[in-house]
């Protein structure tokens, strides 16, 4: 063993110490160098590095010459392990490692692992194995290669690596170190690719007169068809027969090819297409989870260029990737609402989306922003198809590791790439978060509520407007997992908004409407909130001019009095307004103010109703109070002039014989006597246009003066005659009498 041992170290030293050729590709351009060739290193900045992985070990000379071995000797051989090694050196600057080898389809049996060392640095990482389990995943063809997963280490400038064959296997032909430099400047001049051929389905729809909506990286493939619709607009000035549009389906905030500065030079053909998306798979690229999310961009870069340029395939193979900090980066080119044909997951790259998350998931989750974008991709995907991201599928195998061509595989419609294939891929700890995502990118639209109508007033669970409704809404899905809002007027779609809106905005005809908002997910699952709107346009109607009438009271430098309205609406009202000497606002129900007239003066009271549309209507009413003091009243019997500062004017007339009485004649609405009212005062008889009225007792335990005791109204001013007359009382016959007030 030590023998072998020391062989394999002579052996290492030999080929450390040989000028092994490495190829340079630097831009479009390719050059041939030695290893050891530093000043050419520093004169380029090559995209990709390649060295071979020369074969060492202890070799039997009988095997190399064709004679027949010992048997010792073979058995020694079948125990040795087969290795193939790169010794230190030092590269021009690169940050993406990965090793491949001639035949896409062969797996190595081994292990293969590099070591690097940071640009500017002196010491050397640790040994990191490559992921190697994941077959090439594309159709093959000329210069196909299979290869390890790319691992990024950071900008370096040197590199080590080895591989070990376990159980005798052969080593694979053409084994190479692959240094990518995703930094290096871009090649020139870009190749213009003819348009690609359409899928079937679109093909078809062409043919039957149908437009399908491309709106570029904002557009989904949503057909252009404008929905049939009732009452209503989402635009007020809009004709009510006016067709609503969709809001074009967003697609998720993501960075562009050319954000992640996407070379497209080196994508020679033109993207292909297939028919829906029926399933999406998730991956991880297995490069390592030590990077910064400013360095994201440069990891994309660097698996494009590894991607096309060490393995040979026609562009990145992932339609999407998302980093740990969950930014999305558009993958392989061909319109990121389209059905891209990708290289992702051998035998099953038709009809799937693919997204690969930036890093190693083995044992580490991925993180709860990377998780979200995952979810929202996989919704957006299947849900622009209208498969249900909770559901399953059954696909027919183009052939892989696990299912061989011609098999179906029943499958989640969001899979792990290890579902169709022989790979640890995604990881262990994000295979394990798939239920998760399903569950995120297939849920309903959640905590939908109506918040209320914008331009309605609510009243007992229904809002009341003239026409024109906003409602407003809220629910608890983040947006980025919305594909719109729809506003239905009793069944029928009046308006639609983006996911980012939470109000929209329609015209309601006259009467009582159910307004539905209904929340679209991107999966295409739906939720819906509802309220009775009642449309009033008209205003309420007082059926007669407001009535002032006199009340009973105090009478001093004004009169009381109490106004009252008759106001009538559809939707009822909701308050009341009244401006005269004092403003008070009142509820909808009340019909009654009380309040005061400055005596001699006009006075004007306008009162404004409003309904609970929020429509007014108003109406004013002007009335003058008057005082008619006891001097110029008619007289009968016996009365004498009192005086007292606390009558009107400083006097009065005082009478105790029964059967005395004033009278006075006036032009009015309504009237008002007024008398004092003491312990000791006694009743007087009111007569009316020479009717009988009534007695009134002006007995009171408090003593007050100057009140109005007892008050007749009529609609319209007329003139009348109001008698008083003295009852005579048994015990207190006396009566003070301080005049009359009537309204003019």
């Amino acid at each position: 063993m030590r023998r072998v041992r020391t062989t394999a170290r002579l052996a290492a030293a030999l080929v450390a110490a040989t000028p092994a050729i490495a190829v340079v590709i630097a831009g479009a351009e390719v050059a041939v160098r030695a290893p050891g060739d530093t000043a050419g290193m520093a004169r380029t900045e090559p995209v990709l590095q390649t060295f071979d992985l020369a074969e060492s070990g202890m070799r039997l000379a009988s095997a190399r010459s064709g004679t027949a071995p010992r048997a010792a000797g073979l058995a020694r051989e079948a125990s040795t392990p087969r290795t193939a090694e790169l010794a230190r050196r030092t590269t021009a600057p690169f940050s993406l490692v990965g090793v491949t080898w001639a035949d896409p389809d062969s797996e190595p049996k081994g292990a293969i692992e590099v070591r690097t060392r940071r640009l500017g640095a002196d010491t050397w990482s640790s040994w990191r194995l490559l992921e190697t389990d994941n077959p090439d995943a594309s159709d093959g063809g000329p210069g196909v290669r299979g290869s390890s997963d790319p691992l990024w280490v950071g900008p370096s400038d040197g590199v080590q690596a080895r591989m070990i064959a376990t159980g005798g296997a052969a080593l694979p032909t053409g084994l190479r170190v692959d240094l990518i430099n995703p930094d290096a400047p871009e090649t020139e001049q870009p190749v213009r690719m003819a348009p690609a051929a359409e899928s079937h389905e679109a093909a078809a729809a062409a043919r039957s007169g149908e437009t399908t909506t491309m709106a570029g990286r904002d557009g989904t493939g949503r057909k252009g068809k404008r929905p049939k619709t009732g009452r209503g607009s989402d635009n007020p000035g809009k004709a009510a027969d006016e067709p609503v549009v969709l809001p074009v389906r967003p697609v998720p905030r993501l960075v562009t090819r050319a954000g992640w500065g996407a070379d497209e030079a080196i994508v020679k053909e033109p993207p292909m297409y297939t028919g829906a998306v029926h399933i999406v798979f998730v991956h991880h690229t297995a490069s390592g989870n030590g990077y910064d999310c400013a360095e994201s961009a440069s990891i994309v870069r660097g698996i494009e260029r590894f991607h096309v340029k060490s393995k040979g395939w026609n562009d990145i193979g992932y339609n999407f990737l998302v980093d740990k900090c969950g930014r999305i980066f558009e993958g392989r080119a061909g319109g990121v609402h389209r059905s891209v044909l990708g290289a992702h997951t051998l035998g099953f790259n038709a009809n799937a989306s693919a997204v690969a998350v930036i890093g190693d998931y083995r044992s580490a989750p991925i993180p709860a922003a990377a998780r979200a974008s995952v979810a929202q991709l996989a919704a957006y995907k299947l849900g622009a198809w209208s498969n249900p991201p909770l559901g399953k599928v059954g696909l027919v195998s183009g052939g892989s590791d696990r299912f061989p061509a011609g098999r179906t595989a029943l499958l989640n419609r969001i899979s792990g790439h290890r579902d169709t294939g022989r790979t640890e891929c995604p990881g262990n700890a994000l295979y394990g978060q798939l239920t998760a995502i399903r569950a995120a990118a297939g849920a309903a639209p959640a905590g939908l509520r109506m918040r209320g109508v914008n331009g309605a007033a609510v009243y007992d669970g229904k809002y009341y407007t003239r026409g024109a409704a906003g409602p407003a809404w809220d629910l608890s899905t983040p947006t980025r997992m919305m594909d719109r809002f729809e506003v239905l007027v009793d069944g029928r779609l009046s308006a639609a908004a983006p996911s980012g809106h939470r109000q929209a905005a329609v015209r309601l005809e006259p009467g009582e409407h159910k307004v539905t908002v209904k929340a679209v997910h991107l999966s295409g699952k739906v939720a819906t909130a509802a309220a009775e709107v009642v449309v009033d346009p008209v205003a309420p109607e007082f059926g007669e001019s407001p009535l002032v009438t006199l009340r009973e009271g105090a009478v001093g430098v004004s009169a009381p009095i109490r106004l009252g309205w008759a106001a009538t609406d559809t939707s009822g009202l909701k308050s009341v307004r009244v401006r005269g000497a004092v403003s008070e606002n009142l509820s909808g129900g009340t019909r009654r103010f009380a309040g005061t007239a400055r005596l001699g003066d006009p006075s004007t009271w306008a009162v404004t109703a409003t309904d609970r549309a929020g429509n007014s209507a108003s109406t004013t009413v002007t009335r003058t109070a008057v005082l008619s003091t006891e001097a110029g009243a008619t007289r009968t019997g016996t009365w004498r002039t009192v005086r007292d500062q606390r009558y009107l004017g400083g006097e009065a007339v005082a009478g105790s014989t029964a059967g005395a009485s004033l009278t006075w004649t006036f032009t009015g609405t309504s009237a008002a006597v007024v008398a004092s009212r003491t312990a000791a005062s006694g009743r007087v008889r009111i007569y009316v246009d020479g009717e009988f009225q009534g007695i009134v007792d002006l007995r009171s335990a408090n003593e007050r003066h100057g009140q109005a005791v007892w008050t007749r109204s009529w609609r319209g001013s007329a003139t009348h005659t109001v008698r008083v007359q003295a009852e005579g009382s048994t015990g207190r016959p006396s009566v003070v009498l301080d005049g009359l007030v009537y309204l003019r």
